[in-house]
C-alpha cells in the first residue's frame, strides 16, 4: 500500500489527479441527459468529466466536508506530459498508445487505495516483470498502464495478450457466465484428450520424466 501511496503522490505532484465525487447515479443520469456520450472499445459509456473541472478551492472544500471521492486520471492533462506513446505486444505488433478511449479512469478510492490500473502497473515494475501475459479481454487496459509507467518512469514490459476459450456462440467461458468448469467436466466422465479435442487442438506430449 505504501507503494500505491507513493504513486499517487507522484502523479498528484504531476497535477494529473482529480477528486470525483459523482455517484454512479450522477453519471448515468449525466451521460443519458447528454445523449451521445462516448463510449470504450467494450461499448461502455465513458466517465463525462463532470468533476474535471472544479476549482481547487471548490475540490479542497468538498474533500474537507468528508465527501466520499474518487481519485480520477486526467488522461487529457497526462498525454500533454508524456506526448505520444506505444507498447509492444507479442501477438498484435507495435500498439500506439490510445489511453484516452477510456477516458478518466478511477485509479483509487477512500475505501480502496488503488484500482486494478495503478495497482498492476506498480506491482509489475517493483516485482521486475519483463513479460506480462494475460488476456485479451485486458488488451484495451494496457493503453492506460503504458501511460502510467510514462507518468511514475517505471520500466516498460513486453506483452502478450492471449485469445480466450469461447462457447460455440463466441461468449467467453468465464464464472460470469456461469459456464462449464474443468471440474464439472472432469466430474461427468470427459477425458484431457476429448477436451483438447473438442478445442480443435492435438493432445500435448507427457512431459519427459525429471532425473
Amino acid at each position: 500500500m505504501a507503494l500505491y501511496d507513493e504513486a499517487l503522490d507522484r502523479l498528484d505532484q504531476l497535477g494529473v489527479l482529480y477528486p470525483c465525487f459523482c455517484t454512479r447515479r450522477r453519471i448515468r443520469a449525466e451521460i443519458a441527459h447528454a445523449g451521445q456520450a462516448p463510449h470504450g472499445p467494450a461499448g461502455e459509456a465513458l466517465y463525462p468529466g463532470i468533476c474535471r473541472s472544479l476549482s481547487a478551492a471548490e475540490r479542497r472544500r468538498r474533500v474537507a466536508a468528508g465527501e466520499p471521492f474518487a481519485l480520477r486520471l486526467d488522461v487529457e492533462r497526462a498525454l500533454a506530459l508524456t506526448g505520444p506513446l506505444s507498447w509492444h505486444d507479442l501477438r498484435a505488433g507495435p500498439v500506439e498508445a490510445t489511453p484516452e478511449s477510456l477516458g478518466d479512469v478511477v485509479l483509487a478510492r477512500k475505501d480502496v487505495p488503488s484500482s486494478y490500473h495503478l495497482a498492476v502497473t506498480v506491482d509489475d515494475a517493483e516485482q521486475g516483470v519483463t513479460l506480462v501475459t494475460r488476456g485479451e479481454d485486458l488488451f484495451h487496459a494496457t493503453h492506460v498502464h503504458r501511460l502510467l509507467q510514462a507518468l511514475l518512469e517505471l520500466p516498460e514490459p513486453r506483452y502478450y495478450h492471449h485469445n480466450l476459450i469461447a462457447d460455440s456462440t463466441g461468449l467467453r467461458l468465464a464464472k460470469r457466465n456461469r459456464a462449464v468448469t474443468l471440474r464439472t467436466l472432469r466430474q461427468s466422465g470427459r477425458r484431457p484428450d476429448e477436451l483438447w479435442s473438442l478445442l480443435g487442438l492435438p493432445e500435448p506430449a507427457p512431459a519427459a520424466p525429471v532425473g
